[in-house]
């Protein structure tokens, strides 16, 4: 039995999914970013013991089949980022079809009809939230981001960052440092 879970994104989250099983006495097979595998069905009492204590790791079961695909979806493009080596998916269609196994028109008019946005942006804004990070919090320059992140080049990097910004790369980290700076940290 596979079990979803919404907002399951970190290893932080992990390890909560771990502590609550273990404290319920829940045998399982594998927890993963957004889903857990069991052995065998949970028991209806056991489903909703389980969910009630995801809570207060602001953690939820999913059950409405198309918020599970989006959340599905999102959990695959924020974990691309987040793995130690980025994997480059080829086409972001393709990837998620094999990954979801499911039609990639089917994924693209659920996750537009559910988020009234399109994967594509998502994956983007995603990725450009992984650009900021590994900027300011690992120090990284453009050119070893653009190479981790799989970019074509740093000018499509700078781009697309400065599209969704409205700064660029450079800009973004000089304005970071000036504010901690005037701020006193």
């Amino acid at each position: 039995m596979i079990v979803y879970i919404r907002n399951m994104v970190s290893v932080r989250c992990k390890m909560a999914v771990r502590t609550v099983l273990e404290k319920l006495k829940i045998d399982y097979l594998s927890i993963e970013l957004g889903y857990v595998s069991f052995p065998s069905e949970l028991t209806s009492d056991k489903l909703t013991e389980f969910g009630a204590a995801l809570k207060q790791y602001e953690l939820e079961l999913m059950s409405e089949r198309k918020k599970n695909v989006v959340d599905r979806i999102k959990i695959l493009i924020i974990g691309m980022f987040h793995s130690p080596n980025v994997e480059n998916p080829g086409k972001l269609s393709e990837y998620l079809s094999k990954k979801l196994n499911l039609e990639y028109t089917y994924l693209a008019n659920v996750y537009s009809e559910t988020e009234g946005s399109t994967i594509e942006k998502f994956y983007i804004l995603t990725k450009i939230e992984r650009v900021k990070q590994m900027l300011v919090s690992e120090g990284l320059t453009i050119k070893e981001i653009y190479f981790k992140l799989n970019y074509s080049s740093e000018s499509h990097l700078c781009q697309q960052f400065k599209k969704v910004t409205g700064l660029t790369p450079s800009m973004y980290k000089n304005a970071l440092e000036t504010e901690a700076v005037t701020s006193g940290e």
